[in-house]
């Protein structure tokens, strides 16, 4: 199933790159959302870290959408998810391998996004580093895991896979939530107590999030 995924993702990424024109927009879209929240604040206002960090994941989270949709319009723009159906591997290893090439897509958009928040926002590196990265990687995480789930789902034709689709993008949310504070430690302070509290609480979210694509991709992306 690991080798599958690997050379799935390696496929995305090289199709993906390739054409370009879906990753430009996502990280286009990014930049715009942090600039557009840096035009409407008044000359001298300043911009708090958790708000900074808040804005950080808002345009995380446009990308996430943009970054999978992308990913199985590969497949199905060319009809070919029934040859992903025949390959002698298991269904799942479609989940998995768009979710790590989601994964290295979102951790790659966060390195701009990143120094355009600092830039932009006026915010600078006090502390909190390590935790803030921990932080990161792990929400990411969870973004990619139901990130893969969700990207099918915005596929489907049928009403019930756009309702599907409103029930589960919510489900993002907590996480998102969880993740502010933390990366509010860059701009801020060392990380404190309750910020650490939240990275437990991400911690909580990333095995469900898995959980969750593992156990229903099957049932999803054979009945679309």
């Amino acid at each position: 199933m690991l080798k599958a995924a690997l050379a799935i993702a390696r496929k995305d990424l090289t199709l993906l790159v390739g054409r370009g024109t879906g990753l430009v927009q996502s990280f286009l879209l990014g930049l715009l959302l942090i600039f557009i929240f840096r035009l409407s604040k008044g000359i001298g206002e300043v911009v708090s870290a958790q708000a900074a960090a808040a804005i950080f994941w808002v345009a995380t989270l446009f990308c996430q959408v943009l970054v999978f949709t992308s990913l199985y319009a590969l497949e199905e723009s060319n009809g070919q998810r029934q040859a992903l159906l025949l390959a002698p591997a298991p269904v799942q290893s479609v989940w998995l391998g768009k979710g790590l090439a989601g994964l290295f897509l979102l951790l790659f958009s966060q390195l701009i996004f990143l120094p355009a928040v600092i830039v932009f926002l006026d915010q600078s590196l006090e502390g909190g580093i390590a935790a803030g990265i921990a932080a990161i990687i792990l929400t990411d995480l969870g973004l990619a895991a139901l990130g893969s789930l969700l990207g099918l789902l915005a596929q489907g034709q049928a009403a019930r896979a756009s309702l599907l689709s409103i029930i589960v993008f919510p489900l993002l949310l907590p996480l998102l939530f969880a993740a502010i504070r933390p990366v509010a430690a860059f701009f801020d302070a060392p990380l404190s107590a309750d910020a650490a509290d939240w990275l437990k609480i991400i911690l909580a979210f990333d095995p469900l999030f898995l959980a969750a694509g593992l156990l229903l991709f099957r049932l999803v992306y054979n009945s679309q």
